[in-house]
């Protein structure tokens, strides 16, 4: 039966051939052939050449230069020029043998040289040694790091907190910690280096409001809002956040953090808080920009902040509900690969963050100044201050930029000759400290004089922007 069946398909299919149009099967043969060819032919073809001499191969090698690993750069660079300093960086500073007064460090609460702060890390140093040589997940979690993410947790009134060994490596740390490739994350195009590399690292979808522009960014959560609609199954396992600083490094802007909050309820966003240069800096006990505008801290999904600033130590941190910190255990890269921080550094932050709790009035003294000095540097002839009156960190930038980074350079020099700084880029980045006495000396600064030597004064430059970082100190 089944023969008489397999007959029957063969005589249908042979019947259909001959009924068949011509062209189609004279289109059906040349297919085949192709395939043919294609299956039986060399993928590629050697080159042909002459075969080419012993010594003739030697002098092509000879002549051949691979590319170079890196581009050129002249001796000259700043980079590679570094002051060295002697001495801890407090108000007055020796730098390449010459002392100076101080305009380059955040050390804003002049925690740095205090003697409580030294002899906390004396005795950690002679109690654990001078590092952990592991991770905190493998051996390397002493029981000073657990009291001091308990005391950052105490101080911020959050759940529970994470130390970082690497303050760079905080935040960009936590956002691909959090956020993954198909999340959305909008962010200050001022934003702080630290955070643009995590951002990179996180892979997600990135999409830049102008700085401080809460219209701007009101206008990209909408268009977002709309493009969910017409794909909900797609926004319900897609996540947005907003990535702001509490106080810009790069501007000395400080973020409009009420509106942020109330976006973020409006279009159910998570924010993330870099306060590096608002901790232990703004709000009446120093806990930064939350307090300062008194937001209540637990509207902010995750705060995360350096301790090489106000605290003078080394290292990161990161705030805020338990179940937010403890994933941070497991996916932050910063805290499960790198060694854990020097207990000696741990031991110093818990020293100041007890002297930042036992003088609240450091705070305001410090915001007194930071105005004290943001008025008196008014009216330099072209140069602008840029920055809030209150912010450590303020700018002074060029009224009008020439348009080549050369002459910017020549001219910024000019007009900080004539006041007695000394920055070499034509932006200048001021960082108050709270023992500064200001503002006498900065208005009769003397003009540096022509032979080269020491005026007292001394400005650091700082990364790869026309920048100058300077701090004043008493």
């Amino acid at each position: 039966m089944a023969t008489a069946a397999e007959q029957w398909v063969l005589v249908e299919m042979v019947q259909a051939l001959y009924e068949a149009p011509a062209y189609h099967l004279i289109l059906e043969g040349i297919l085949i052939l192709w395939i043919i060819r294609l299956l039986f032919s060399k993928t590629y073809k050697l080159q042909e050449r002459s075969d080419l001499t012993v010594k003739e191969k030697e002098e092509l090698i000879e002549e051949w230069q691979p590319e170079p690993l890196v581009p050129p750069v002249p001796k000259d660079h700043p980079a590679l020029n570094y002051n060295i300093v002697s001495g801890p960086p407090s108000h007055s500073i020796v730098v390449n043998g010459k002392k100076c007064v101080n305009f380059a460090s955040f050390n804003f609460l002049g925690l740095l040289d205090n003697p409580r702060v030294k002899a906390a890390a004396l005795a950690s140093l002679k109690k654990y040694g001078v590092g952990t040589c592991g991770p905190r997940g493998f051996y390397g979690t002493f029981d000073v790091h657990l009291d001091l993410e308990d005391r950052l947790a105490r101080f911020m009134k959050t759940e529970e907190a994470i130390i970082y060994s690497y303050g760079f490596a905080t935040i960009a740390s936590a956002i691909p910690a959090y956020s993954k490739r198909g999340d959305i994350v909008f962010a200050d195009r001022a934003a702080c280096f630290a955070i643009q590399k995590g951002l990179q690292a996180s892979r997600s979808d990135i999409k830049l409001f102008k700085h401080n522009d809460m219209a701007d960014l009101e206008r990209l959560l909408k268009e977002q809002e709309i493009e969910d609609q017409k794909n909900p199954r797609k926004a319900r396992v897609t996540r947005r956040f907003i990535v702001a600083e509490g106080l810009y490094v790069n501007t000395g802007a400080i973020c409009p953090l009420p509106e942020l909050v109330k976006l973020k309820y409006k279009y159910k966003a998570r924010i993330f808080l870099e306060e590096s240069l608002s901790f232990g800096v703004l709000g009446e006990h120093g806990r930064g920009v939350t307090e300062h505008f008194g937001i209540n801290i637990d509207d902010i999904d995750l705060i995360s902040a350096n301790m090489e600033n106000s605290l003078a130590s080394i290292g990161g941190f990161c705030c805020g509900r338990s179940f937010v910190i403890d994933h941070q255990r497991l996916s932050g890269q910063g805290y499960c690969f790198s060694a854990s921080l020097p207990p000696l550094l741990a031991a110093a932050a818990i020293e100041a963050l007890n002297i930042m709790e036992e003088n609240p009035g450091l705070f305001a003294v410090l915001k007194e100044k930071c105005k004290r000095i943001h008025k008196a540097l008014q009216g330099i002839s072209g140069l602008k201050v840029v920055g809030e009156s209150f912010s450590p960190a303020l700018h002074l930038q060029l009224e009008e930029s020439t348009g080549s980074r050369e002459k910017d350079i020549k001219l910024l020099q000019e007009i900080v000759n004539q006041t007695g700084l000394l920055p070499s880029r034509p932006w200048g980045r001021v960082s108050v400290l709270e023992s500064t006495v200001m503002p006498p000396f900065l208005l009769s600064l003397p003009r540096p004089p022509q032979d080269g030597s020491p005026h007292g004064l001394h400005v650091m430059g700082r990364g790869p922007s026309l920048d100058a970082r300077v701090s004043i100190t008493s």
